[in-house]
């Protein structure tokens, strides 16, 4: 196809790459700002506000429910504003709600009645308690508006990839940007708790509040850039008609949704996209995997703190985050499977995209095996983590370019953001559990399967976290078990 267009056309141009890099930018900027929190609480945060694991897993279960219900509406949001519109509101909010975590101490002090962090520090009791609470609140305030921005992160740019690119490449273009999520978690452990240590050994703050507003000012960088560099293909001048006919090739083998260049398709509301099987088998893949990656990507530094010693801005703990993300890189491939098995055996998107999915949720099988290897090395679990990470995103790749081979344009950011929402809510459940289930285990001394405390807490997620993907893989396979696209007449 790419050979006959540039014989007939001439040269085409690659401006689409360029938008991907863009949405892989923003997916880059959007893990940096949710691992603010995660990788400063820990030696930074909970010190200054007396927190427990508890206490931390409660602010990201409210940040994950939010960002769940946030989903369902920035999805119908992403498609009334159009792409361009939608993301830099998206954008713009996250990066606001990023930077309001750094008043959350400031705010604290002055209800409580305290001058200082040194005297937060210093206080017990009763005092200690309710520095506890209401810093909680206040963090929740933050994570409540960082969540609302961040969930049109992916309803705009799988829209975008949807309009961008044609549905042979969309699972490619998708797992280059989902790297973003990649890259901003491996960038995330040798730059915040430096950071945050640089500026407290300055004197500003207690370090961890200017982390959240450098890393929350890349952004607006970002929507800057975004602002000049995006049109529809029609419309964008960087695009010739080389280009934008092999976008669109998918018109040729779908007749029915033919349409003249830059005619609005009928749009599908929220309820009649709830009418669809494929509509639901997207959610319950996104609902039975997204709190996994979610889980490591929360609780994996308090983790390594947790069961091995190590804080989050010691050089053995950045290596250990650093190589784990580094692994989850190889997931820019899963999104080439596909390809490959079109390309082998013919078969059409989606049945190659679910047998490639199947061949990803064998490897989080591993995690089974996490705890037990921890005995002899902490680099077993961080390897198998960063193994079932890259699963994870070459699975979510590739079910997020699902719903691009099933709904029109018109309705993919909706799904998206249903879908996001089902996430949401698994990732709101593994939190909120996984911080009461270590504090109780730690109270305990709780045993399980030969682990005690602590240790047998994290056990027992890495399990459930091991089986979520082959359960979610046979319910999507069941509920959609061929090729079914849906036609807006």
């Amino acid at each position: 196809m790419n050979q006959t267009i540039q014989k007939t056309m001439g040269k085409m141009t690659n401006y689409r790459w360029t938008i991907c890099a863009m949405l892989f930018f923003a997916t880059t900027v959007n893990y940096l700002d949710r691992q603010v929190l995660s990788l400063t609480w820990k030696d930074f945060i909970a010190p200054e506000f007396h927190w427990t694991d508890s206490n931390y897993g409660d602010i990201t279960a409210i940040f994950s429910l939010v960002y769940a219900i946030a989903n369902l509406f920035a999805g119908r949001f992403v498609d009334w504003m159009g792409t361009k519109k939608g993301y830099l509101w998206a954008i713009g909010i996250w990066s606001l709600g990023a930077c309001l975590h750094a008043i959350c101490g400031w705010a604290t002090e002055h209800v409580v009645g305290i001058h200082d962090a040194a005297e937060m520090i210093s206080a017990t009791g009763a005092v200690a308690s309710t520095i506890a609470i209401t810093s909680v609140y206040f963090f929740i305030a933050a994570r409540i508006v960082l969540a609302i921005g961040e969930a049109g992160n992916f309803p705009a740019a799988i829209k975008v990839t949807a309009e961008y690119f044609p549905k042979k490449d969309r699972a490619f273009a998708t797992s280059i940007f989902n790297a973003g999520a990649t890259v901003g978690a491996l960038a995330a452990p040798v730059s915040i708790p430096p950071l945050a240590r640089y500026f407290q050994n300055i004197g500003i703050g207690n370090g961890w509040e200017m982390a959240f507003v450098v890393i929350g000012a890349l952004g607006f960088v970002w929507m800057g850039l975004w602002l000049f560099m995006y049109k529809k293909p029609h419309q964008n001048p960087h695009v010739n008609a080389a280009e934008l006919a092999y976008i669109e090739q998918d018109r040729e083998n779908e007749p029915k949704e033919n349409k003249p260049a830059g005619k609005e398709e009928k749009k599908l509301s929220f309820w009649q996209c709830l009418k669809y099987r494929q509509a639901w088998a997207f959610a319950v893949g996104k609902f039975m995997t997204d709190g996994v990656w979610w889980f490591f990507l929360f609780w994996t530094p308090a983790y390594i703190s947790d069961v091995y010693g190590y804080s989050s801005d010691s050089t053995t703990a950045q290596l250990l985050i650093f190589v784990l993300y580094a692994i989850t890189m190889l997931s820019i491939y899963g999104g080439k499977l596909p390809t490959i098995i079109i390309n082998k055996t013919g078969l059409n998107p989606y049945a190659a995209r679910m047998r490639a999915m199947f061949i990803f949720a064998l490897f989080p099988l591993l995690a089974l095996f996490a705890q037990p290897l921890g005995a002899y090395s902490y680099w077993y679990p961080v390897i198998i983590i960063g193994i079932a990470g890259a699963a994870h995103q070459s699975w979510s790749a590739n079910i997020y370019s699902v719903v691009g081979d099933m709904f029109p344009n018109s309705a993919v950011a909706t799904i998206t953001g249903f879908g996001g929402m089902a996430g949401g809510i698994s990732s709101f459940l593994i939190n909120k559990s996984s911080g009461h289930l270590f504090d109780y285990a730690a109270a305990t001394n709780m045993q399980f399967m030969g682990f005690e405390g602590k240790p047998a807490g994290y056990f027992i997620i890495f399990c459930i976290c091991a089986v979520a993907y082959l359960i979610g893989w046979c319910i999507m396979k069941a509920l959609v078990p061929k090729y079914k696209p849906i036609v807006v007449d």
